[in-house]
């Protein structure tokens, strides 16, 4: 059994961390803490805060006031994103070096070798605790389980290690991230929204990894089904005050804590505003009473009975007393505050009149994309088919889709698109708002609409006057699909495609994509590895691009073709 000052057991204390951007606030007053069998998911709005609060706990960030402790303090902690942008000249093998720690591990470990020169106690003290953090990452055989943690991802080119990053399909780009969290051995792991672009494998992959980890975890994650399969707490950043607060009992526990008490903040205020209601209504009323009656007794007298006259006066003047309790009263009222309700998505998607019978038509179609090869495939898709492709990363999902809206040219076969058939894709490289324009501009472009109501249409979709002046490449990957989402509800279209689309979108924006997607009516092809979405979206066909021929980089070697033709009962 390890020691309680063991690695395995160590534990993570982040204590009332605040940090500023810019002047502007974004956590005030943070506390969590992993433990050894801790889980912990991290959620909130696109742009809350949770990937700098994980740099915070992993040390990379400096927070402008708080305490991160790690004990025990030889303990490893690493954070693992998921990076958007690869290095220029990295290979595979060094991205993987420097992801782990090890490579970190290692400069670390010959810097302090090199201070051994003279007897010292602190240099001897700096080289066992570098050689204590090398070995804890088992940096000495990493380059054995590269190897073998390739092969068991399904990378087997033994060349693919020594390839740069920005080679790569975004498959295996995907299975590369993966294979960082299988090489790490930290003893503690921060994730920085690992499960984008994996696949279902992947996904699976990731859940057993997550379940079988040794040590604490902290991960930032959009995917519910992950979520709930995965985390032992759930830690939830408010938008508006920048605050954290931690719920147990996992994702359904969350889920239950989080609706009761919103329900009880709810009933709250609305009791409070009931009783400042009655209040100040009372108090009026009396108030009113008293001041009337005085003034309608001195001018008017009903009769000339002093003592009577004199009653009636003094009743009055107990009315102001009442009046004046009832306000002191209403003064002492504990007050309650409206619960926030921040950035609400609520949009539908702007349809197109109904196109023809038949939306598109490939027919033996082979698609080429440099030594990747799908086809021939001959596929029908018919007026409000509610179609869903999934299959394996490099499978051709997102290739076939470029064939189906005719973004790709054909090697070989046939396309055919139906009359009225009007277009509207969200591509996983979020590419409708392009240019080097600002976001109000290229929104404007694409949607017609004048400034005012691009501007409102916008801020709908939580972008902001700083965000609409900015150009679509500066926007955040969340940023930039809202503002294509946001493109989509003012366009008529009556073919709507989405690769992927709950990448990068926070929890309320994905729950809001799916209440938009059951309104729809017009014709869907939707790409998505997000399991949620796939349930809950109304389907009327599934197509799994597993045994589609494919050849070359990226795809399966096959010998099979598929024939998918669009037979409908009706919808």
């Amino acid at each position: 059994m390890p020691s309680p000052s063991s690695p395995s057991l160590a534990t993570l204390v982040v204590r009332d961390v605040s940090h500023e951007r810019g002047g502007h606030p974004v956590l005030e007053r943070v506390s969590f803490s992993l433990g050894p069998e801790t889980c912990l998911g991290v959620v909130g709005p696109n742009g809350v805060g949770k990937s700098t609060l994980l740099q915070i706990a992993a040390g990379l960030l400096t927070p402008t006031s708080g305490l991160v402790r790690v004990d025990p303090p030889i303990a490893t902690v690493g954070y693992l994103a998921q990076e958007q942008v690869a290095r220029p000249g990295e290979s595979v093998r060094h991205a993987l070096y420097r992801r782990t720690g090890v490579a970190a591990a290692e400069a670390e470990l010959a810097d302090a070798a090199a201070g051994l020169g003279a007897p010292s106690a602190a240099a001897d003290d700096r080289y066992a605790t570098a050689l204590a953090r090398y070995e804890s990452l088992s940096a000495g055989d990493f380059d054995a389980r590269l190897g073998a943690a390739l092969v068991d991802l399904g990378l087997s080119d033994p060349a693919l290690a020594e390839r740069e990053v920005r080679t790569l399909s975004g498959g295996q780009e995907a299975k590369v991230a993966l294979a960082a969290l299988v090489l790490s051995r930290f003893d503690l792991t921060l994730l920085d929204e690992p499960t984008n672009d994996l696949d279902f494998d992947g996904l699976a992959r990731l859940e057993d990894l997550v379940a079988t980890r040794r040590g604490g975890l902290a991960i930032v994650s959009h995917d519910r089904a992950f979520l709930a399969a995965a985390v032992t707490d759930v830690l939830e950043i408010d938008e508006h005050r920048h605050t954290g607060r931690l719920y147990g009992g996992g994702w359904s526990g969350y889920q239950a804590e989080r609706a009761a008490a919103r329900d009880h903040a709810a009933e709250a205020y609305a009791t409070y505003e009931s009783q400042r209601s009655e209040l100040r209504q009372r108090a009026q009323r009396e108030r009113q009473w008293a001041t009337t009656g005085v003034s309608k007794e001195k001018r008017q007298p009903r009769d000339n009975d002093k003592a009577q006259r004199d009653f009636r006066i003094n009743k009055t003047e107990k009315l102001a007393s009442r009046a004046r309790r009832t306000e002191r009263a209403l003064d002492a009222l504990d007050v309650v505050e409206k619960p926030w309700e921040g950035w609400d998505l609520r949009f539908t998607i702007e349809q197109a009149p109904r196109s023809g019978a038949v939306v598109v038509r490939l027919e033996d179609a082979v698609v080429e994309r440099g030594s990747f090869t799908l086809g021939p495939i001959s596929l029908e898709i018919g007026w409000a088919d509610r179609l869903a492709l999934v299959g394996p990363n490099g499978s051709g999902k997102s290739t076939l889709v470029g064939a189906v809206v005719g973004r790709f040219d054909l090697a070989a076969g046939a396309r055919w698109q139906g009359p009225s058939v009007v277009v509207g894709e969200l591509g996983q490289d979020r590419r409708i708002l392009g240019g080097t324009g600002s976001v109000v501009e290229a929104l404007m472009g694409v949607t017609g609409l004048p400034l005012s109501e691009a501007r409102s249409l916008l801020a709908k979709f939580g972008l902001g006057a700083a965000a609409a002046t900015r150009t679509a490449s500066s926007l955040s990957p969340g940023e930039r699909t809202r503002a294509e989402l946001a493109a989509f509800a003012a366009t008529g279209v009556n073919f709507l495609v989405l690769d992927e689309p709950t990448n990068h979108l926070d929890l309320p924006a994905i729950e809001q994509l799916e209440s938009a997607l059951a309104q729809y009516e017009g014709t869907l092809l939707l790409v998505s590895h997000d399991r949620r979405l796939l349930e809950s979206v109304e389907l009327t066909r599934q197509i799994d691009l597993t045994a589609v021929a494919t050849t070359g980089a990226g795809g399966e070697n096959g010998a099979v073709t598929r024939l998918f033709r669009h037979r409908r009962g009706g919808r």
